[in-house]
């Protein structure tokens, strides 16, 4: 049995092409927007649909956008749009604010819910 030990530059570059792997695809996120979220919520300003705009989301403060009729239950929720708020609501929207409007019955891979959220954080 031979065990090789590879130079630390190969096994870095291997770490770090794991990792891209593993990081947020804004493109994709826009695709999985664009194929699950698009039909009820707009990235423009000010452009409400069935949901709110999702415009600069990240970061901003829940039940949020004027001239959108909220639940009361999202209403309730003071926390702001973080990025590991937005994962656990678009994990399973019902199941984290009970009661709210939104029938999406969630993303449940984690990938595709990195990407969306890259995606939003990138509408500023």
């Amino acid at each position: 049995m031979t065990i090789r030990i590879l130079p630390y530059a190969v096994m870095a570059s291997v770490a770090l092409g794991a990792a891209a792997a593993n990081a947020a695809d804004i493109a994709a996120g826009k695709e999985i927007f664009g194929r699950t979220c698009q039909n009820c919520h707009s990235i423009e300003i000010g452009i409400n649909k069935v949901g709110p705009s999702l415009w600069d989301v990240v970061g901003r403060p829940a039940a949020s956008v004027p001239d959108y009729q909220y639940s009361e239950a999202m209403k309730a929720n003071k926390a702001p749009w973080t990025e590991a708020a937005l994962d656990a609501y678009l994990a399973d929207p019902r199941g984290d604010v009970h009661g709210v409007k939104m029938f999406f019955k969630g993303l449940h891979e984690p990938k595709d819910r990195a990407d969306v959220i890259a995606y939003l954080a990138s509408l500023k």
